[in-house]
């Protein structure tokens, strides 16, 4: 699929690793093979329909426009297929004020961010209309316990990405999800109607 509704859309990235983490992450982009579902080499497919992916390469055209820079992708690829594939697309010099960087995209669009500090990622991090999952990367077991605490969305993943199981709650925090969880015994909640009833005897 190319669409994910968990799928991290934000890398916020001190600046001082940005440049190389960015050259890694595109050459991993222009590795992976997009193309027909069903082949089992296929790791990204079209997008569910043409109104989406045309809203999808709105966005791309959107952020070039509003001065992110191009790095790589943004283009609808196999046209004749009949499918709305679209390139794996890669976008540096975001600004968090950026819409590419605040509405939910659901395609294969990447916005990088640098900051300075971790107090910063955070802040920015948070900066959001949207908590549904986030994912830190960190080697420092102290620094990714305080982090996660003050990251706001319903699933926090360190060092990998999880959409966990059936056994963990999964919804999320602000406008993202439906303001319950899903799966895990918490679900049970969103099927249930409390009611009080206060009584003079």
């Amino acid at each position: 699929m190319g669409e994910n509704c968990s799928s991290g859309s934000r890398l916020i990235v001190h600046r001082s690793l940005k440049d190389a983490l960015v050259e890694k992450i595109v050459t991993l982009a222009k590795g992976l093979k997009i193309g027909d579902p069903v082949d089992p080499e296929t790791r990204m497919g079209p997008m569910i329909e043409r109104s989406h992916g045309e809203k999808v390469m709105g966005y791309i055209e959107t952020g070039r426009k509003e001065g992110a820079r191009l790095v790589s992708g943004g283009n609808q690829i196999l046209k004749d297929s009949g499918g709305f594939y679209i390139e794996l697309t890669v976008f540096d010099n975001v600004k968090n004020s950026m819409r590419i960087a605040r509405e939910e995209i659901f395609g294969p669009v990447l916005s990088v961010i640098s900051v300075e500090s971790e107090e910063e990622a955070v802040a920015v991090a948070n900066d959001t209309n949207f908590g549904l999952a986030a994912s830190l990367y960190t080697r420092d077991l102290s620094k990714a316990n305080r982090v996660a605490r003050q990251l706001r969305a319903g699933t926090v993943s360190v060092n990998c990405y999880s959409e966990g199981d059936i056994t963990t709650p999964f919804g999320g925090f602000k406008e993202s999800g439906f303001f319950g969880r899903d799966k895990s015994i918490y679900a049970h909640e969103q099927y249930a109607e409390l009611k009080t009833i206060w009584m003079q005897l």
